[in-house]
């Protein structure tokens, strides 16, 4: 490979992938749009830092999680076609996104609403789902990592989520230590912080930031500095999305101060119980998936206060006003170190007019009551709350409501109480509070104590429930609704479409998430149709409606086995079942005619009674009665003594009748 410039444009890596624009660059990675020449598709192509080309442990590592998000087949992630080194050059070939990211969309619209925010943390989670289930963990989930490419007639965005395992990567390097904290500190989990532990969980909370971001438009947390950020991880609670923007519901509040718990083991395990728990919330505010905008193409190369690249490291020290990039920054810090700046020296003695001699006593003064304000503000941070106006919660699980209150108020809060369905404590006492007790919180503030209503218990679910309405229903009451076509069965009772039972029974208790089958009614049970070939039209009709059936008329067919106007066939045909829910019958009559006698009859007369049937008289060796005769004048006298087809014989209308005339 030969390099004519640092941005790579124009060279050919491997021989295979040619480099063209760039897309986004960092400290630690550039991302170009690209070819594959021996496929010949485009490609989005992620270099790293030359740097990191010899490091060996970074190497290994980088390979290691490349082939590891290869195998990682899903619409809603990133496909990664592959990885190599090329000189100094360690880089990855990936699916390339035609479209923006989820910081692109927020930039453009500020918060989203509730339809579109759960559309697209439903695929957001999906692709984490099948990251976990796979053994994979990202790392390092926010907006950035987040494109929304375009699908479809017309275009439609959908989510694709990038960059799996690539923090552990750089991680391995050695350009970084244990000591050093790789992420985004917007949406770093606490853990991630204070011991570097990234499990499923923390892509749990990361996830639940992502989530409190569409809601609000804004990231929990901002500071002056990293430290400061990682800092609120660690010691706070992210607030309800409703605080920022009213009338998020509640549900939603709930599930995303459950998915940021400072605690991984309050939160949810994984991301597919994240997901089941957003579908089942959704399903129950009966908000259906919403087209997802694609935002507009961003800057080619995009301005670095605006889109911080992936794991481009970034100093302590520099501004975090809301969620920027990946940053490496020391860990242990998660005390914001003080911000209080000396003021300058006084400046050389000099002539002053009068007066100014007291300037330099001011500056000084002006400085001595900073430092005690300083001092004050540093007491506060490490002793003042603990010491005089913080304390710790107790606590109240086990206790009744009454207790419980009580138990708070002594120790100088405020209760507030909220019900949630638990399986292990019974209905009526505190399961826990929120802050969790021990956590230190400021006398007065108002603590809420969460009191279990108990298991949950399968409502009652009557016949005239459709499917949707018993979901829901279902929903409602914590428990999750399975429904198999396949086993839906025929009611004479319950119309098509609504519920037959629900199993178990209403009124059972069951534990949380556990499920309840239903069966649906696929209507009326199959049965046969009467057979009423042979009848005539009105009879056959008679018949069908007696059997509960709707009979319409289907078309006339010749047929020489039953009378004329008689019925021929039925669809369905006869003794077969129907089954598909519609009780209509289509009847077919017969059009034949029924040869009339006309022996004896005089040619003319025997003409115009074959014209009258729809037939045609053909005579043969006799005069034309004015049916067309052959060998006499027209007008002659005579009589029919012979006809073919016979008398009673059934043929197609229009059919020509041979007769035999004398003399």
């Amino acid at each position: 490979m030969t390099t004519t410039d640092t941005g790579l444009a124009g060279t050919l890596l491997e021989r295979r992938y040619r480099v063209d624009s760039p897309i986004a660059r960092g400290g630690m990675s550039s991302v170009y749009r690209g070819a594959d020449t021996r496929l010949d598709r485009p490609v989005a192509i992620k270099i790293m830092d030359p740097r990191f080309a010899d490091d060996r442990s970074f190497v290994e590592r980088f390979e290691r999680e490349a082939r590891s998000a290869a195998k990682l087949h899903h619409p809603n992630v990133v496909t990664v076609h592959d990885q190599g080194v090329d000189e100094n050059h360690v880089f990855l070939v990936m699916e390339l996104v035609d479209g923006g990211t989820l910081r692109d969309l927020l930039e453009e619209r500020g918060r989203l609403d509730v339809p579109l925010t759960l559309t697209i943390a439903e695929q957001i989670l999906a692709a984490l789902a099948a990251a976990h289930n796979a053994g994979l963990v990202h790392r390092d989930v926010k907006p950035e990592n987040v494109l929304i490419g375009r699908t479809g007639t017309p275009p439609t965005g959908v989510v694709k989520v990038a960059d799996f395992g690539l923090v552990r990567a750089v991680a391995s390097a050695g350009t970084t230590s244990s000591s050093i904290i790789l992420g985004t500190v917007a949406y770093l989990a606490p853990e991630q912080v204070t011991t570097g532990l990234a499990a499923e969980r923390g892509d749990v909370y990361s996830a639940g930031i992502v989530l409190y971001e569409m809601l609000t438009g804004q990231a929990p947390y901002t500071g002056d500095t990293a430290i400061s950020v990682a800092y609120r991880h660690v010691n706070d609670d992210v607030p309800a999305p409703s605080t920022v923007t009213p009338g998020v519901p509640p549900v939603l509040d709930d599930l995303v101060r459950r998915a940021t718990r400072r605690d991984p083991e309050a939160r949810p395990a994984d991301a597919e119980t994240f997901l089941r728990e957003l579908r089942q919330i959704r399903a129950a505010l009966g908000i259906a998936p919403v087209p997802i905008p694609v935002p507009g193409k961003p800057d080619p190369v995009p301005d670095a206060e605006r889109t911080v690249p992936a794991f481009a490291p970034v100093a302590v020290t520099s501004p975090v006003a809301g969620p920027s990039g990946t940053r490496a920054m020391p860990r242990g810090m998660t005390t914001p170190p003080p911000t209080f700046t000396p003021p300058p020296p006084p400046p050389p003695e000099e002539p002053q007019p009068e007066g100014g001699a007291k300037r330099p006593a001011l500056i000084w003064s002006l400085a001595a009551i900073a430092l005690v304000l300083f001092g004050v503000g540093i007491w506060w941070v490490t002793a003042g709350p603990t010491s005089v106006s913080s304390t710790s919660i107790p606590q109240v699980a086990g206790m009744d409501k009454a207790s419980a209150a009580k138990t708070l108020s002594d120790a100088g809060f405020t209760a507030k109480f909220t019900q949630q369905r638990n399986n292990t404590v019974a209905a009526g006492l505190a399961v826990r509070t929120d802050p969790t007790a021990g956590t230190g919180a400021v006398r007065g503030s108002a603590v809420t104590v969460v009191l279990s209503s108990g298991r949950p218990t399968v409502p009652d679910i009557s016949t005239s429930t459709s499917l949707t309405q018993a979901e829901t229903a279902i929903i409602a009451a914590e428990l999750i609704p399975q429904h198999d076509a396949t086993t839906d069965e025929f009611s004479s009772t319950v119309a098509n479409g609504n519920v037959i039972r629900v199993d178990p029974g209403p009124g059972t208790q069951l534990d949380v998430n556990a499920p309840v089958t239903i069966v649906v009614s696929k209507g009326q049970p199959p049965r046969p149709v009467p057979n009423v070939v042979g009848l005539s039209h009105d009879q056959a009709f008679a018949q069908l409606q007696q059997a509960g059936f709707q009979p319409f008329d289907a078309g006339s067919e010749f047929s020489g086995d039953v009378p004329a106007g008689a019925v021929t066939k039925t669809s369905p045909a006869a003794n077969s079942t129907v089954s598909d829910g519609s009780m209509r019958v289509g009847v077919f009559t017969n059009n034949a005619v029924q040869v009339p006698s006309v022996i004896g009859h005089t040619i003319q007369d025997a003409a115009q009674l074959l014209q009258q049937a729809g037939l045609q008289a053909d005579f043969k060796g006799g005069q034309d009665g004015g049916g067309g005769g052959h060998g006499r004048d027209r007008g002659g006298f005579g009589f029919v003594v012979g006809q073919d087809p016979n008398p009673g014989d059934m043929v197609k209308k229009g059919s020509k009748v041979t007769l035999k005339t004398f003399p």
